[in-house]
């Protein structure tokens, strides 16, 4: 059976009556044709079943209709963390209702991080989405190298990337602020030895969460901190860590969702009732976890999926001329303390 050969630029052209140079800027999405005309063409494409060649259509208007969403984390945490999945549904949303495909880069060591530098550079996409870095990582060194327009999740924290820079553009959420609040919240229930799992202390996130917690706290003993690394088994560590150092410990913070729930069932296990014993918060509000400990968690919400949307929209306002080109503004999203059962 013979295949029927795709419909051509010519054919719609032909069909709408007008010429292929027309139909070309309607398919290419160029604001210059009066509507009537483009509507003809529009549906002479739908009558003829006409697909953009993509690879064509680059060269004209020097866009790839694809963008990098750089993960600076190994594959196990990336698909065992919802956050991940959070923060990418938000990005896939907003690509996709714009027709632009998603490249997903993971990287597990310095290998990686030279391979995604070659992709970025080779010219396949037209700018890439980062997040998830760490204060010594080679990628934005790498990315700069390469040219592409970049948008950061999370405030970046290497020198050379002072708030506000031009080129650092970043979506976060108030690390800090949200910190601050869960404390304070603790406080007021009456908690005198709050304690504090913090995130890896290469990420800027985790550093302003424990600042936020020292902002709470009029006197900070430093045996209640114990640094995590934002996973169930790093809170799990922690937990048992401080429960050594300061037994009588009535409160944790843990500066994350996962962190927390490795807490909970550190302290199940020692005997400590939550919240009678011991109150716990967490960080996030990814409800695939904070809603399934036991008892369920009081954690500060953030936004994640509306962070992984806004990243996408300000690189796609960029790629037409605004927004990055410009200098945009960056997003910091507030965050709010969400009561459950455990604090």
């Amino acid at each position: 059976m013979t295949e029927e050969p795709r419909p051509t630029l010519e054919a719609v052209a032909a069909r709408a009556g007008v010429s292929r140079a027309t139909v070309s800027r309607v398919v290419n999405g160029d604001p210059g044709v009066r509507e009537v005309l483009a509507e003809r063409v529009r549906h002479a494409v739908d009558e003829l079943g006409y697909v953009p060649n993509r690879a064509a259509r680059s060269l004209v208007t020097r866009r790839h209709d694809a963008v990098a969403v750089v993960i600076a984390e190994p594959e196990t945490r990336v698909f065992a963390d919802p956050f991940f999945a959070l923060q990418l549904r938000g990005i896939s949303k907003e690509l996709t209702a714009r027709d632009v495909q998603l490249v997903l880069l993971l990287t597990e060591g310095r290998d990686d991080h030279e391979r995604v530098g070659r992709y970025l550079a080779g010219g396949h996409v037209d700018g890439a989405l980062v997040f998830s870095l760490h204060l010594d990582d080679p990628l934005p060194a790498i990315i700069r190298r390469a040219g592409v327009p970049t948008v950061f999740g999370g405030r970046p924290g290497w020198p050379d990337a002072a708030e506000g820079e031009r080129g650092a553009p970043y979506v976060d959420c108030d690390n800090r602020g949200g910190a601050r609040e869960a404390v304070r919240h603790l406080v007021g229930l009456g908690r005198g030895r709050v304690a504090h799992i913090t995130g890896p202390l290469d990420q800027i996130s985790a550093v302003d969460r424990l600042d936020g917690y020292r902002d709470a706290l009029a006197d900070v003993d430093p045996r209640l901190t114990a640094e995590g690394d934002f996973t169930p088994a790093g809170g799990e560590r922690a937990m048992r860590e401080l429960l050594d150092r300061v037994p009588e410990l009535d409160a944790v913070f843990a500066a994350n969702d996962l962190s927390a729930s490795g807490a909970l069932r550190v302290l199940r296990e020692r005997g400590r009732r939550v919240p009678d014993d011991v109150a716990v918060v967490g960080f996030d509000d990814m409800l695939p976890v904070a809603e399934q400990t036991d008892p369920p968690l009081t954690t500060v919400r953030q936004d994640i999926q509306e962070m992984g949307r806004l990243m996408a929209d300000m690189l796609l306002r960029g790629r037409g001329g605004e927004g990055l080109a410009s200098g945009p503004e960056n997003v910091v999203l507030p965050t709010a303390l969400v009561r459950r059962a455990s604090a």
